[in-house]
């Protein structure tokens, strides 16, 4: 809940002190006529007629929309330079108020924006789900609030002043959809669908999209219309890392070669600059977000030198061009526009080698494409005048696996990881690349959430919130059970994405990129609790789907049902075929085959439910560029060890397991909940607390090692973070029973296959053995901080 003043909500609420409380009078809604004014923004025009439509989905009553004065009861809404109420917004970013005064309601908006989440905050408040139309929740009717509502309510600034969606690899989602079923005259992503997009991201407090921009679509401003949408919303323009100034190179009709030579400024920079300069002068009317600088051809390198030190060079002469033209078409100075610099890939190397980012630029920090940060602001960085970001994925293309096809990334460390860019001070621009947008809306109305009112997030409920969502939406009966089914359905995948578990690694070796058996075992039950654990949390979704309305179904299906059992299948695919490969066995492969019908049973019923309307928003499980997981494994009538996965990604499997949740922490140490392997992790001390120091010891429990052994091994299992400056690392180090203390240090390089396998696995293990004392009884093993902010998953030995 934000921290602004909420004083009185719902019938029957008190407003006022405690020592003179005064009963607010509730206002019919329905009853009431929508009142603006006349000379007030085009967004608050707006805003009435979509708050009479919400209105109209509860009561099934439209209330009257005037711009002058009304006898009866009325819904005033308007900013506050015209409705001169709380003049204390003046000024201030995207706030709002709501006033119950003598039968009357007031919407004060500091600004459109802010006027438009305080209508869609009334909206909530009755009963309209920001996603009533994207998810098909259902407009809860026996909501009566809207026939006798009253609240007043001051909110607060956003915590991030521009947040948004990248809609992104939508060459078998979004796109499909578009073209086939709900754009068919276009055949493409057009108006319409940037319409429901925009409204979309304004209900979720949103304020900015990045369009689809694949070679497979239409460029976002081939369609022009699509921009007078997004400025219908208050929704601004942002674009991706390799679109500079709003253009996309990506799409032919933006730039062919055959027509406009190479994407090199160095010897094709004039024709580069011409485009963008046309781009600016057709979009200048608009309040749109700028990337500065360029890339290669849609996801390359820089063309030309490969020198990081040349390609800076020549990113600077294309910082002072870009800025010209800005200056040139918005008529203000360069210092007063919003532009962006995002340091991707090998535009990182670049800036780490003296790049010199005009000081009024917001350097967008982007996470590995797998959900870990690869850098934060440091102190320097930190006092930019144009602040910081976050560029986040929940949904990837490409190496070392694609990751398209359902959202696994769990919610607490995504909470983690931008905790740490926020504490940095992140709090300028926070983009998230949600694909398709279906099926990752519980995880992208998190993300968002998080990006309007980040305090309300803490590590005690990062984990809890999806789960609560869910019950707000589908019955808060539910909610115990809701909690259940995500925690194993995150940590089944924390150890392995239901993408990942082909175990292929494409764009290397060959001997990687292939389908492989799993790491799992039958041998010692690793794989058939796998399995069990998968088909109970489907049987726990199950029992409350039958509890639900014919109208609820469709929507639960939508957000969790179709993840959860897809989910369960693809692991089922390969796990049975894995035991087949074991044994010979016909019978595990015919389970493998029933697997594969499931899924296919599973995208019928998303594409068809509903009378079709999300048809071919999934149009097959998402075979990306780097993956074969969507491919039928091998079957085989004899045992073989054709697929027995390479050593170095198989992992040890020591006796015997330290239960970390046994042991009392205090800071700097924290236990997280909802992260790990086993869903319970130990953070020695915050990333960014540079003065955390300290150790923990942890008992060896008695009766575990044999009495004659001198020397204990020890799996230490961490995930794997980046260091968060150029000048830390990862390290922790360990000892057993006082000795000398090993340091334990995860490098890796970027593209390395020891880096691919940690992404892939959520793990590095750090394997040891240690003496001990033994004229010791009782072992104790000590973890001592030395880059705070580590995260120990697991510890086995034996």
């Amino acid at each position: 809940m934000k921290t602004g003043q909420i004083i009185f909500m719902l019938l029957f609420l008190v407003a006022g002190s405690a020592s003179g409380q005064e009963m607010l009078p509730t206002v019919n809604l329905a009853e009431a006529a929508i009142v603006y004014d006349d000379g007030d923004l085009p967004l608050v025009k707006h805003m009435a007629q979509v708050l009479a439509e919400d209105i109209e989905r509860v009561s099934g009553i439209k209330p009257q929309v005037k711009t002058r004065k009304w006898n009866g009861p009325i819904i005033s809404i308007g900013t506050v330079k015209l409705t001169k109420r709380h003049r204390e917004l003046q000024g201030t970013w995207e706030r709002y108020a709501i006033d119950t005064e003598d039968g009357n309601v007031y919407i004060t908006g500091s600004d459109a924006r802010g006027l438009a989440y305080g209508v869609f905050h009334i909206s909530e408040a009755i009963g309209v789900n920001p996603w009533y139309w994207f998810a098909d929740v259902p407009v809860d009717k026996a909501n009566k609030s809207v026939f006798c509502f009253a609240e007043n309510y001051v909110s607060d600034s956003p915590s991030i002043k521009y947040r948004g969606v990248f809609l992104n690899d939508e060459d078998w989602g979004l796109k499909t959809w578009a073209a086939e079923t709900y754009e068919k005259e276009l055949g493409d992503i057009g108006p319409r669908t940037y319409d429901r997009i925009c409204e979309l991201i304004l209900r979720l407090k949103g304020n900015m999209l990045a369009p689809a921009m694949h070679s497979c679509t239409g460029a976002f401003y081939s369609h022009p219309e699509s921009q007078v949408v997004a400025d219908k919303w208050g929704i601004m323009i942002t674009t991706s890392h390799c679109e500079p100034l709003l253009f996309n190179n990506a799409a032919l009709s933006e730039w062919d070669k055959s027509r406009d030579g190479e994407w090199d400024y160095e010897t094709n920079g004039a024709t580069i600059l011409k485009k963008l300069d046309d781009r600016i002068r057709e979009t200048a009317q608009y309040d749109n977000i700028y990337t500065m600088g360029m890339r290669g051809l849609h996801d390359e390198a820089m063309h030309g030198s490969t020198d990081p030190n040349d390609r800076a060079r020549t990113l600077e002469k294309v910082f002072e061009k870009q800025r010209d033209i800005l200056e040139k078409y918005k008529r203000k100075k360069a210092g007063k526009i919003q532009q962006i610099f995002v340091p991707y890939k090998e535009t990182l190397d670049i800036y780490d080698a003296g790049l010199r980012v005009p000081e009024d630029i917001t350097l967008v920090w982007p996470d590995d494409n797998y959900g870990y940060m690869k850098r934060v602001s440091n102190q320097a960085e930190q006092q930019r005048s144009g602040g910081s970001g976050v560029y986040y994925h929940i949904s990837y293309c490409g190496v070392p696996h694609d990751n398209l096809w359902i959202a696994t990334t769990a919610p607490m460390l995504m909470y983690e990881e931008l905790l740490k860019a926020y504490t940095a001070g992140a709090d300028r621009y926070w983009l998230l690349n949600v694909g398709d947008i279906k099926p990752m809306e519980i995880e992208m109305q998190m993300f968002m959430d998080m990006a309007y009112d980040f305090d309300s997030f803490n590590y005690d409920n990062a984990n809890a919130y999806q789960a609560q969502w869910l019950a707000r939406v589908f019955g808060e009966k539910h909610l115990p059970v809701f909690q259940y089914i995500l925690d194993n359905y995150y940590r089944l995948a924390w150890d392995r994405k239901p993408e990942f578990m082909g175990y292929e690694m494409e764009w290397d070796s060959p001997d990687y990129a292939r389908l492989y058996d799993t790491d799992f075992s039958f041998r010692t039950g690793t794989a058939q609790k796998r399995l069990t654990d998968y088909q109970d949390i489907c049987f726990a979704y199950d029992a409350i789907e039958r509890e639900l309305s014919q109208e609820q179904s469709p929507a639960l299906f939508e957000v969790l049902g179709y993840a959860l059992h897809s989910a369960y299948q693809m692991n089922r695919k390969f796990l049975y075929a894995q035991a087949n490969h074991e044994t010979g066995n016909s019978l595990y492969a015919n389970q493998s085959k029933d697997a594969c019908r499931e899924i296919d049973r599973l995208l019928e019923r998303y594409n068809t439910q509903l009378d079709g309307k999300w048809n071919q928003m999934i149009s097959e499980v998402t075979p990306g560029y780097t993956a074969q997981y969507q491919n039928m494994p091998e079957y085989t009538d004899k045992a073989t060890y054709a697929f027995r996965l390479p050593d170095n990604q198989r992992h040890p499997e020591f006796l015997h397991k330290i239960d970390l949740a046994l042991f009392p922490v205090s800071e700097p140490f924290r236990l997280l909940d909802g992260i790990g392997t086993d869903w319970k992790a130990l953070q020695m001390g915050q990333p960014l607390d540079l003065d955390a120091k300290g150790s923990i010891d942890i008992t060896i429990p008695a009766g575990t090692l044999h009495q004659k052994v001198d020397s204990i091994q020890l799996c230490i299992s961490v995930v794997p973070m980046w260091p968060v400056a150029t000048d830390r690392s990862n390290r922790f180090s360990i000892s057993v029973d006082d000795g000398k203390p090993e340091i334990c240090e995860n490098v890796f390089q970027e593209w390395g296959r020891e880096w691919k396998i940690q992404v892939l696995e959520n793990s590095k293990e750090f394997v040891l053995t240690l003496p001990l004392d033994t004229s010791r009884r009782e072992h104790v093993v000590t973890l001592s901080i030395i880059d705070p902010g580590q995260i120990i998953q697991k510890i086995t030995y034996q």
